[in-house]
C-alpha cells in the first residue's frame, strides 16, 4: 500500500485531542483548492468557490480539520477496474462474478426509436462523503466550518435513544463513549453527501454517454434530518430493524464478511454491512465501535442504504442498462469506497465492508487512529448501452 507522504504531517495534526489546528497547513489546504478549481471552467468555478464564502476557516477549530481532494493525484483510478466492454473483461482487479451481454437496444433521441448498442460497465467514482463527529464541519471542503462555534457546544449533533442529545450522551466530546457494562465503545457520525461527478467535471471522457453528468454540490447534510439523529425515529424509515436485531441475525454476517473479504458483499444479506457490523439502524450511531475507519465507513454504508430506502438513490446495475432504476434495498456490490480525508488511500479503492485490519489497511489505519474526520470517495458500478 502507498500513502501520500505529504498528507504525514497533516494527519498527526488530526488527532481529536490536539488542541489546535496550524493555520499554515490550513492555508495550504487553501491553495490546494485553489490550484484544483483552476482547471475546472470559469463558471464551475465561481460556483464552488461560492460555498467557501459561506464561512472564514477558523485555524483555531480544533474540532474540525479537512483538505480538499485533488482529482489528478488523490483518486485510484484503479478502482474503475474492472472494466467490461460486451462480455469482455478490461483490467486486473476483482470482478462481482455477474456476466454481462455483450448487446443490448435502447430509444435514442429525438423520437426514441430502439437502437442497439453494446453493454459496458465500469465502477465510476461520482459521490464524496464527510463522516465526521463534528457538527457541520465540511471535511471534504478544505475543513470549513458552517456556523457556531468553533467547539459546537449548543449545536445540535442528533440524538440517542429516547430524544437524549449526543453531546448528553458522550461524557467527553470528541471521544468514543465506552459502554460500562460490557466495555464495548459505541460512537456518533455525521455525514455530508456530495454530487462530485469528476469524470464529468474535469471531462476525462469527452462525449461518452454512459457517465453521471451534472454539478459539484452539497446534496445532504444529516444535521437537518430528525431521522438520522434519533434511533427510536428510524423506526419510521426502516421498522424491519426488529426482525435483524437479534443475535442470530447479527452472527449470519460472518458469510458477508467472508465474502467481502474474498470479493464483494453479498447482496441477499442487506442486513448486513460486510465485516463493519448491522446496516440498521438508518442512524449515525455506531453501537460496535472498533476502528475509526470501521465505524467512519459504517455510518456511509448506512447513509447509502437510507437514501436508497427513500429512493433518493438509484440502481445502475441489472436488467435496465438505459438508465437508472429504483432500488429501495442497497445494493452492496454496487459500490466501492476509497479514503481521502484525512490521508488519500491512492491505491486502495475497497468494496463496502471489507475489514481495515488487512496487511494494507492495517498501516494506514493506525496512522490515523483517532481522528474526528473523515472523508470518502464512492465509486458506483454503472452498467450502461453504448448507443
Amino acid at each position: 500500500m502507498t500513502v501520500n507522504l505529504k498528507y504525514l504531517q497533516t494527519a498527526s495534526l488530526l488527532q481529536c485531542s490536539d488542541p489546535h489546528v496550524q493555520a499554515s497547513t490550513l492555508r495550504s489546504c487553501a491553495l490546494h483548492a485553489l490550484h484544483f478549481f483552476g482547471i475546472l471552467s470559469l463558471q464551475r468555478s465561481v460556483l464552488i468557490l461560492t460555498v467557501f464564502s459561506l464561512n472564514t476557516i477558523n485555524a483555531d477549530d480544533m474540532n474540525c480539520s479537512g483538505t480538499f481532494p485533488n482529482p489528478i493525484t488523490d483518486i485510484c483510478w484503479e478502482g474503475m477496474f474492472p472494466i467490461k466492454v460486451g462480455g469482455f473483461e478490461v483490467g486486473a482487479d476483482q470482478g462481482d462474478g455477474t456476466k454481462t451481454p455483450i448487446f443490448c437496444t435502447c430509444p435514442k433521441p429525438p423520437i426514441g426509436q430502439p437502437t442497439p448498442g453494446i453493454r459496458i460497465s465500469f465502477f465510476e467514482p461520482t459521490r464524496m462523503m464527510d463522516v465526521t463527529r463534528t457538527p457541520y464541519c465540511m471535511v471534504n471542503l478544505g475543513g470549513m466550518k458552517l456556523g457556531g462555534d468553533s467547539d459546537g457546544e449548543g449545536q445540535t449533533n442528533g440524538g440517542a435513544e429516547g430524544g437524549t442529545s449526543i453531546q448528553n450522551k458522550l461524557k467527553d466530546r470528541g471521544t468514543v463513549r465506552v459502554n460500562s457494562d460490557d466495555m464495548t465503545k459505541s460512537s456518533f457520525w455525521q455525514v455530508h453527501y456530495y454530487m462530485y461527478p469528476v469524470l464529468y467535471l474535469f471531462e476525462l471522457l469527452t462525449e461518452f454517454v454512459c457517465m453521471d453528468k451534472g454539478v459539484f454540490d452539497v446534496g445532504y447534510m444529516t444535521e437537518f434530518d430528525p431521522l438520522w439523529n434519533r434511533d427510536t425515529w428510524a423506526l419510521i424509515q426502516n421498522p424491519e430493524a426488529m426482525v435483524f436485531g437479534n443475535i442470530i441475525a447479527q452472527a449470519a454476517c460472518v458469510i458477508d464478511c467472508q465474502s467481502a473479504m474474498l470479493r464483494f458483499p453479498r447482496d441477499e444479506m442487506f442486513w448486513c454491512a460486510g465485516c463493519h457490523g448491522s446496516i440498521y439502524p438508518f442512524t449515525g450511531t455506531v453501537p460496535a465501535h472498533v476502528t475509526s475507519i470501521q465505524a467512519t465507513e459504517l455510518a456511509a454504508i448506512k447513509f447509502i442504504a437510507m437514501q436508497h430506502r427513500r429512493g433518493l438513490m438509484h440502481s445502475y446495475v441489472g436488467d435496465n442498462p438505459c438508465g437508472a432504476s429504483p432500488c429501495p434495498i442497497i445494493q452492496k456490490s454496487m459500490y466501492k469506497i476509497q479514503m481521502v480525508n484525512p490521508v488519500a488511500s491512492t491505491n486502495n479503492a475497497v468494496p463496502i465492508g471489507r475489514s481495515d485490519l488487512t496487511s494494507a489497511r492495517h498501516v494506514q489505519r493506525e496512522m490515523i487512529q483517532g481522528s474526528c474526520n473523515y472523508g470518502y470517495l464512492i465509486f458506483r458500478k454503472r452498467n450502461c448501452c453504448l448507443l
